[in-house]
């Protein structure tokens, strides 16, 4: 059979808009892996559904965490013989009478039908934003710059996406491990015997030892009290996929402080919100940063490595606690970390002045204060903590 052959099937249509599905559910996929797959599924063929679908994942998915949404897309992109005639705009039918299975939100949005464009002179419905490769450029130019507060629900969610897309380098340091190169201070002499061992005793090179270099570790803090709410849990997604890799320590405080340490080890993001979700008992609450340090300091004062942890404080200062207590606990994390970055989502207002009893001892003790309000300010956040690492 030639693929996509009309007169004998339109298995290539298919690949080509369930590629587009995987696309509109967030996964990274162009029309160069959408045609790879087209030449795999013609290679293994469509005898069992097991090994085209391994094929596909094979050509399609490049990141760990995509492969669940993989799955479960795929098993409800194929679950129809006459798909192809069916879905003209990536939307799947529904079966009448039929219960509409749990799915999860990026695969659930990228199987729902699209929406009825407005029509000139109507206002643009908070429902209209949608996830699509045709989002004009000024479109995501106002989203980059639009605050995370001032979002719509469907806008919300895209910009969501977006944020895991946004990669954070991390500034690295030289540890104590040392490996071996061609320049550096002391000869290795274990690696330089091994390789003189291969080529017959006779000595070629001498290997020089040099250190290595790791990123910073990091500690994570995210206020998540009411006012806090929208920046909260777009944040904690940005941090997930962006700190992939590294050695981190999240918490969550609010009246209290929450581990979310398990919820991030979870690969796909999707679920570590969810769990990070049912690890907080005080969302939306008040503020008491002081206190929250101090169980900190109490409970988990080994997650702070060495005196090299960089901690990223994510709040908009608005304390209820005494100012004291939380500069006392400020100081004790100063002295156990590298470099205490503030991040505030209110400096997107111009001459913000940290005027509350907690956000004045905030100034005053952390080693910088960063935005975190928008897109643009997530993309800007590498070179402006290197910035602060050298001062």
């Amino acid at each position: 059979m030639q693929l996509g052959d009309a007169r004998s099937g339109k298995l290539a249509a298919n690949i080509a808009a369930f590629g587009r599905a995987l696309r509109r559910a967030g996964v990274p996929v162009d029309s160069s892996r959408i045609a790879l797959a087209g030449q795999a599924a013609s290679l293994i063929g469509v005898a069992r559904k097991a090994d085209l679908a391994a094929a596909l994942e094979a050509t399609l998915v490049c990141r760990e965490q995509d492969r669940a949404v993989f799955a479960e897309l795929f098993e409800a992109f194929f679950r129809d013989p006459d798909v192809a005639a069916k879905l003209l705009a990536q939307m799947l039918p529904r079966t009448p009478g039929s219960a509409e299975p749990s799915r999860r939100p990026r695969v659930r949005e990228a199987l729902s039908p699209p929406r009825p464009a407005t029509g000139a002179g109507q206002p643009r419905k908070d429902q209209d934003v949608d996830l699509d490769a045709a989002m004009t450029a000024s479109e995501q130019d106002r989203l980059r710059h639009a605050d995370f507060n001032a979002l719509g629900a469907a806008e919300y969610r895209l910009v969501e996406r977006l944020a895991r897309e946004i990669s954070l380098a991390i500034p690295e340091v030289r540890t104590r491990r040392t490996l071996a190169g061609g320049r550096g201070r002391r000869p290795h002499w274990a690696r330089t015997l091994r390789e003189a061992g291969r080529s017959g005793g006779e000595l070629l090179r001498l290997l020089q030892r040099r250190r290595r270099s790791a990123p910073l570790p990091l500690l994570v803090l995210v206020d998540v009290s009411g006012s806090m709410e929208r920046y909260a849990r777009l944040l904690l997604a940005f941090l997930h996929s962006a700190t992939r890799g590294l050695r981190r320590e999240v918490f969550a405080f609010g009246t209290h402080l929450s581990d979310l340490g398990p919820a991030f080890r979870l690969a796909d993001t999707d679920h570590m919100l969810a769990a990070a979700g049912a690890a907080i008992d005080d969302y939306g609450g008040g503020t008491r940063l002081g206190e929250s340090l101090a169980a900190l300091r109490q409970r988990h004062r080994r997650r702070l490595v060495g005196g090299r942890t960089l901690v990223l404080l994510i709040s908009d200062g608005l304390d209820t606690g005494e100012p004291e207590a939380l500069a006392r606990e400020l100081d004790w994390l100063r002295l156990h970390s590298r470099r205490l970055l503030w991040l505030n989502p209110l400096l997107r207002f111009d001459g913000y002045q940290p005027l509350a009893r907690g956000a004045a001892v905030l100034h005053r003790k952390a080693h910088g204060m960063l935005a975190v309000h928008n897109l643009a300010r997530l993309e800007d956040l590498a070179a402006a903590i290197a910035g602060v690492m050298r001062t």
